[in-house]
C-alpha cells in the first residue's frame, strides 16, 4: 500500500512542529516534506505525530492481561490502538511463581506476532510499605535465582522489570536483569536517595510511574523522586490523568528530566470502557468518574488512560507544548525500549502514526503501514 499523508503540524523529530507531509509506501516511511505534497489524493488532517508508545499497561476494554485468556489480551490491545497506541509493553503485577509463569506463557505469542512489544513485570519484587494495588500476600524479596527464572521462562519477551531496590537481593538482581536484555525499573518502593543511587548505577534506568508508591521528594530527603529525576540516565514515567499526579507538578517533572520524561497509562481494563466493577490481579477495584480504587482501602489502582488522553491531558492540564508531550509517548519511550525502527516521523521509520484533529482527538491511526482507524 501506498499512501501520502498532509497534515497542518507535523511532528518532526527536534524540530517546531510545521506543516508537512509524509509518504509511506509498503508499512515503510519513505519520503518526507514541508509544505503541502504534490498528491490530490492525500489525505489532510491537522497534527501528525508518530504512533504512541506505552511502556506501561495492564489492560483496557475490560481486557486484562493478568488474565491469560487470549480473548481479553486481545480486547485490551485493540482498545489502545484504536486510541493511537501502536507499540505497547503489557504490564503484570505481583503474583505468585506458577501464576506469572502462566501469565507470561500467555502473552508470549502476543509478543511473537508483533501485537506487543513485550511483557513488564511491575512486582513481585517490591515492597510492602507501597505496594498500591498489589496484593500483599505475593510480595517477596528479589531473590537473584528467583529473578533469573522468572526471566527464562519469558525466553527474551521480558522487556521491564520493577523493583525496589532497598530489598535484600534488589542491586544482584537489578544487575541479572540488565544482563538478561530487560530495562530494569525503580519502583513501589521504600528506598531512600543512596538506595536509589546504587540501583541506578547498577543499571536501572526507568522509574516507574514517578511520585506513585514511593516516599515523596523534601528539601531535607530527596528520596527515590529526587535521585530518579536528577540522574541523566533515568526516564521517569508519568501518570498524567489528572489524578495520580497534580499537573503543576507533571509540567515541573517533565522540565526538570526534560527529554527524559515518558508518558505511561498504567491503564486497567476499565480504560476504554464504562464505570463499574472490576479486579486488578486478584484484588477488587471500584471505577467511578473514570477513577480506579481498591475497594478495600481507596488506594489508586492503576487508571483508566488512553495514550492520547495523557498527551491531551499533557497538553492543556499541564500546560506542556504538544512538540513536549508527543515526544515523552513516542521518541522518548522508544529509546527507553530500544527501539530505532519507530517513534519519530522521520525516512525508513515504520509507519506508526496517529492523526489528530485540531483539539487532539484521533481521527485516524496506522500501524506498520496499516489503517487500524481509516480515513473516512
Amino acid at each position: 500500500m501506498a499512501v501520502t499523508i498532509a497534515g497542518d503540524r507535523v511532528l518532526w523529530p527536534e524540530q517546531t512542529p510545521s506543516r508537512g507531509w509524509i509518504r509511506v509506501v509498503d508499512g515503510v516511511i519513505t519520503e518526507v516534506g514541508e509544505g503541502r505534497p504534490d498528491d490530490p489524493m492525500a489525505v489532510t488532517v491537522e497534527v501528525i505525530t508518530p504512533g504512541f508508545i506505552d511502556i506501561h499497561c495492564h489492560g483496557g476494554g475490560r481486557g486484562e492481561f493478568t488474565s491469560a485468556d487470549d480473548e481479553q489480551i486481545e480486547r485490551a490491545i485493540a482498545t489502545h490502538r484504536r486510541h493511537g497506541t501502536t507499540t505497547m509493553n503489557a504490564s503484570l503485577v505481583s503474583a505468585t511463581y506458577d501464576d506469572l509463569e502462566r501469565q507470561i506463557r500467555a502473552l508470549i505469542p502476543h509478543v511473537d506476532d508483533g501485537s506487543l512489544h513485550g511483557i513488564h513485570l511491575e512486582g513481585p519484587w517490591i515492597s510492602e510499605h507501597y505496594c498500591g494495588a498489589h496484593d500483599p500476600k505475593t510480595l517477596r524479596a528479589p531473590d537473584p535465582d528467583e529473578v533469573a527464572r522468572i526471566l527464562e521462562v519469558g525466553e527474551g519477551r521480558i522487556a521491564m522489570v520493577t523493583i525496589a531496590p532497598e530489598l535484600p537481593g534488589a542491586v544482584d538482581s537489578i544487575r541479572r536483569i540488565v544482563a538478561a536484555g530487560s530495562v530494569a525499573a525503580v519502583g513501589h518502593t521504600a528506598a531512600d536517595a543512596d538506595s536509589t543511587r546504587a540501583a541506578i548505577d547498577a543499571g536501572a534506568t526507568v522509574a516507574t510511574h514517578l511520585f506513585n508508591a514511593m516516599p515523596p521528594l523534601l528539601h531535607r530527603a530527596a528520596g527515590p523522586v529526587g535521585a530518579l529525576l536528577a540522574d541523566d540516565r533515568v526516564s521517569p514515567e508519568i501518570i498524567c490523568d489528572g489524578i495520580h499526579v497534580e499537573p503543576d507538578v507533571v509540567d515541573l517533572a517533565l522540565a526538570a528530566a526534560e527529554g527524559r520524561g515518558v508518558l505511561i497509562t498504567d491503564a486497567m481494563a476499565a480504560a476504554g470502557a464504562a464505570d463499574g466493577d472490576y479486579r486488578i490481579g486478584n484484588l477488587d477495584v471500584q471505577v467511578r468518574d473514570g477513577a480506579a480504587r481498591l475497594a478495600s482501602n481507596g488506594a489508586l489502582a492503576g487508571s483508566t488512560l488512553t495514550m492520547d488522553k495523557a498527551v491531551r491531558r499533557t497538553v492543556t492540564l499541564a500546560g506542556r507544548s504538544l512538540a513536549s508531550a508527543a515526544k515523552a509517548a513516542t521518541a522518548t519511550p522508544a529509546a527507553v525500549l530500544g527501539l530505532d525502527d519507530r517513534g519519530s516521523v522521520a525516512v525508513g521509520q515504520r509507519a506508526d502514526l496517529v492523526l489528530l484533529d485540531d483539539d487532539l482527538e484521533v481521527e485516524r491511526v496506522m500501524r506498520g503501514g496499516d489503517w487500524v482507524i481509516r480515513p473516512h
